[in-house]
């Protein structure tokens, strides 16, 4: 898999309630695949690709567009710049990390002196943006900036990659490259591309997007987490395990039908395939299941090591099996 494409989405900031740039972007990415593009009310960016039958069911693929982060509160004298959380942030990991703002200002969080490892949190640390004072730093920062730890995105062994923000920009990838390759191949369906906003902070946007579409059929595209790293909960997903086919998380139980067709469509085409059950935290999913009178509504989740943190890790290979499964699926004209 060329990872260009996963780069140029990881490297553009859009923080939940701020994800204007990270949408232009992926406009300009699949705009050659789809007939129009436009944003509604909240946010959201939905692609559509017109069918070339005369069904035209509606298909909406959904992923995540916003990561999480932190916005700026208050200013001290001292121009340390104080924050609350925009997501669920590990400070654990995000201690001690370079951050950047929507307006490309610099700086480190960091947690107070005194303060030990297993107690940090948000009201525990500040940004250090290196301004001498509060009028130094209002020069650069605003209460209500956003800032995001630093993307970045590093090739490993075989087929790994890990960096930030892979949740949700590998859902995403997977969305532009099912539209590459539905464009080539065709699909008598009318297919909704849908990049939601504000997930992270209670999975806002894809509902009124799903309420407007009301179709027929819907797949979300997220990050799970896996079972194959030292002390972590039992689970039966795994790195290179492929396309993970979820049942249940803590927010949704899909649609029973669908998930045994796609289990089926991967046997059938011998896509490698895992079955997923999330015991905590849910995706997009629930919001689009429980939209106006009720969806079809089933998940292709990617594996993911290291969720929430700066080195989260997938392998391309299960990527690659996300898109070939829908693909596959949709081509069945379900």
């Amino acid at each position: 898999m060329n990872t260009e494409l996963l780069k140029k989405l990881m490297t553009t900031q859009g923080v939940s309630g701020g994800e204007s740039a990270i949408s232009a972007r992926i406009r300009d990415m699949i705009s050659p695949y789809v007939d129009t593009c436009y944003n509604d009310d909240l946010g959201n960016l939905i692609a559509v690709k017109n069918g070339n039958g005369g069904r035209h069911k509606k298909i909406m693929l959904c992923a995540h567009m916003d990561e999480i982060g932190f916005i700026v509160t208050y200013i001290e004298d001292s121009g340390l710049v104080r924050f609350a959380t925009i997501g669920g942030i590990n400070f654990t990991a995000y201690s001690y990390t370079a951050v950047q703002s929507s307006k490309g200002v610099k700086g480190v969080l960091v947690p107070e002196g005194d303060v030990p490892a297993g107690s940090i949190t948000f009201d525990k640390c500040y940004i250090d943006i290196g301004a001498k004072d509060k009028k130094d730093a209002e020069r650069r920062v605003s209460v209500g900036d956003y800032f995001a730890v630093e993307p970045s995105l590093t090739r490993l062994m075989g087929s790994r990659i890990a960096g930030r923000p892979m949740d949700d920009r590998a859902g995403c990838a997977a969305l532009i490259m099912i539209a590459e390759k539905l464009a080539e191949r065709g699909c008598s369906d009318d297919v909704y591309y849908v990049f939601s906003v504000q997930e992270e902070v209670g999975c806002r946007g894809a509902k009124p997007a799903s309420f407007a579409i009301a179709p027929d059929l819907a797949i979300v595209y997220d990050v799970t987490r896996t079972g194959d790293t030292p002390g972590c909960k039992p689970m039966a997903v795994k790195l290179g395990g492929g396309a993970a086919i979820k049942i249940k998380d803590s927010s949704v139980i899909c649609h029973a039908q669908t998930v045994g067709e796609l289990i089926e469509t991967a046997k059938a085409n011998k896509i490698k395939y895992q079955c997923e059950v999330l015991t905590a935290g849910g995706t997009d999913t629930s919001s689009i299941q429980m939209s106006g009178v009720g969806c079809r509504a089933a998940a292709i989740s990617i594996p993911t090591r290291y969720i929430h943190t700066g080195v989260e890790m997938i392998d391309t290979a299960d990527l690659e099996a996300t898109v070939a499964l829908t693909v596959a699926y949709i081509g069945e004209n379900k």
